[in-house]
């Protein structure tokens, strides 16, 4: 393993199914990647864990945190323990003990613990979640997908802007094109913030095509998306949903007759190629844009498989330099934070 590999601070105890499944995937993307993973948690189980799985010769550390916030704790809450897994965690990002930052654990705590400890980006007034689904011929990223459930134009200009940059660097599109999700692709359709948001992307500097609908999604038509975390967080659940739904009833339908095993049986390949293409696991998690630092937050029910991809999301994260091209990008833009009322810090 090279000296330069990221470090990831993983919230060890994060997710649906506990420490096992996540110190499994930690294990896999030290092997398989050569990553080093900072395991974060109570650390007799953490220890216990790479115990049964023998993964002493690996370049794991475990740090210490006792707490552990719940799935479904409340914010206010979970930022009262400054010893849980990922308080701790992000701290390391924050302190300069980890590189980036992964968990699979409760995403209102991880983002809200993210902004409070690292701070947002200088020019960044709010940060966004960003989520990579697949389409016809490539990919296409959509935030925000549910850290800001209300937003002003200005902030849809700031979700352009680092979508641009992430698509960029992160997925390699040279110049990425940008959606403003709306309810028709005219001008003249969506809300007053919809009408505010184009007129201003429309006069910058990106990509921008125009509006767009839930159908550009998935047919290869854009690179980037952007829209309220609201409107985003519905897409996502609702997609996540679909996906899901459409697998159980092909299954279903293909093992209804002898026949149609038999050609399931002979496509399997091909089905294998879809799902991969299709299946969240291997995008990992959704990246934290706009914060000072390099945070991944993965599915509440990720595998071993999504831990490992969400730790290298992660680590491909801080290797891309996106945080410094989006600073540099919206400074050419003149987008500037909101002035903080007076009297407030």
């Amino acid at each position: 393993m090279a000296a330069s590999a990221p470090r990831v601070a993983v919230d060890a105890m994060g997710g649906d199914h506990g420490a096992r499944v996540v110190v499994e995937g930690a294990a896999a993307a030290s092997r398989e990647l050569g990553i080093r993973c900072l395991l974060v948690g109570p650390s007799a189980i953490v220890k216990e864990e790479l115990r049964r799985i023998a993964a002493a010769d690996l370049p794991i550390d475990v740090v210490d945190a006792p707490d552990v916030v719940g799935m479904a704790e409340p914010v206010t809450r979970s930022t009262l323990k400054k010893r849980s897994s990922i308080q701790v965690a992000v701290e390391l990002v924050r302190d300069g003990g980890a590189d980036a930052f992964f968990s699979a654990g409760n995403t209102a705590a991880c983002w809200t613990i993210a902004k409070m400890v690292l701070g947002t980006l200088e020019e960044v007034d709010r940060p966004a979640l960003a989520a990579v689904f697949p389409n016809v011929s490539g990919r296409t990223v959509l935030l925000d997908v549910g850290a800001n459930a209300s937003c002003k134009a200005r902030h849809l200009e700031e979700f352009a802007v680092m979508g641009t940059v992430y698509t960029r660097a992160v997925l390699h599109t040279p110049n990425p094109r940008i959606g403003l999700m709306s309810m028709g692709e005219e001008e003249t359709k969506g809300n007053d913030l919809v009408k505010e948001v184009h007129e201003v992307l429309k006069a910058s500097t990106l990509n921008f095509i125009g509006n767009v609908e839930g159908r550009d999604v998935f047919n290869g038509r854009v690179d980037v998306i952007v829209m309220d975390g609201f409107t985003g967080n519905v897409l996502l659940k609702t997609s996540e949903t679909l996906a899901d739904s459409l697998m159980h009833l092909l299954r279903e339908e293909l093992e209804r007759t002898p026949i149609r095993k038999l050609g399931a049986w002979l496509s399997r390949g091909a089905f294998r190629a879809v799902k991969r293409r299709t299946d969240a696991s291997e995008h990992g998690g959704v990246p934290l844009l706009g914060v000072k630092g390099c945070c991944v937050i993965g599915h509440g029910r990720s595998n071993a498989t999504a831990i490992k991809h969400g730790i290298r999301a992660a680590a491909e994260f801080f290797t891309s330099g996106v945080n410094q091209s989006i600073e540099a990008e919206l400074r050419l833009l003149g987008t500037r934070k909101e002035a903080a009322p007076a009297g407030t810090a």
